[in-house]
């Protein structure tokens, strides 16, 4: 197997590591029979509440995996740069160009569903938030993936997918439906995402149709969606000037 560390929308891939399948069974998780089962969590492990905070690291760099702990948390406003440095490092200026970006602008994450990764120094290395989205004119509510960045000078260490897992598992906690994110397929499947029930939706910008993706967290709560994607999360506050003396 290979470790993908990846970004939504656009990502260099390396070598992927059959340590993620450890890394996900040591999780507290708790989600729906399906999800679960496409994130190949069962028993005992899939039943239990999902924590806020979780290590997913500190394997000996002598087994050729995973040196150093790293630890995946609820965003703060701290992070607020090293995050858009980050994204700025991982995508290039180009990333606020996409049609995603035209869906987040403007937007604040859905509640509880903005993630980070540190290092053992507290350094912020991973990156995912979601956003709230509805589909189509007068549509159903879902949520949309992105951008999902890990630090490109790590190697190796599975935050991407620790990352995945982690946002899968707590959207479907918090009660969400389903979840769309634009994507290379042959990686997203084994999250349980595919195209097949995208075909009727589409991005507000230009986008590959065949990367449009979806995770449902109810079964069948897509059948029949259609439209295209439009914003639906909390809006940012706006800054106003001082008035002129």
């Amino acid at each position: 197997m290979e470790i993908v560390d990846f970004i939504v929308e656009g990502a260099a891939q390396r070598s992927i590591s059959t340590l993620e399948g450890e890394m996900a069974a040591k999780r507290p998780e708790r989600v729906g029979s399906a999800v679960a089962t496409s994130l190949g969590l069962c028993g005992a492990g899939a039943s239990r509440a999902a924590t806020p905070s979780v290590a997913f690291g500190d394997i000996s760099p002598a087994r050729g995996e995973i040196a150093g702990a790293f630890v995946t948390a609820a965003e703060t406003a701290a992070d607020v740069s090293a995050r858009e440095a980050l994204l700025d490092r991982a995508m290039g200026p180009k990333r606020r160009k996409k049609s995603s970006e035209k869906l987040r602008r403007g937007r604040r994450p859905s509640e509880g569903l903005a993630f980070v990764t540190r290092d053992a120094t507290g350094a912020v290395t991973g990156t995912v938030r979601l956003w709230d989205v509805v589909l189509g004119e007068g549509g159903r509510a879902a949520l949309l993936l992105g951008p999902l960045a890990v630090d490109p000078t790590i190697k190796n260490a599975g935050i991407g997918s620790a990352l995945m897992r982690h946002a899968i598992t707590e959207a479907a906690r918090l009660g969400h439906a389903a979840i769309l994110l634009v994507g290379d397929a042959p990686y997203y499947e084994r999250f349980g995402f595919s195209a097949e029930k995208t075909g009727s939706l589409a991005m507000p910008g230009p986008y590959e149709r065949h990367r449009l993706l979806a995770l449902e967290l109810v079964e069948g709560v897509l059948a029949g969606a259609q439209g295209t994607l439009k914003a639906a999360g909390r809006k940012l506050k706006s800054q106003r000037l001082p008035l002129a003396a």
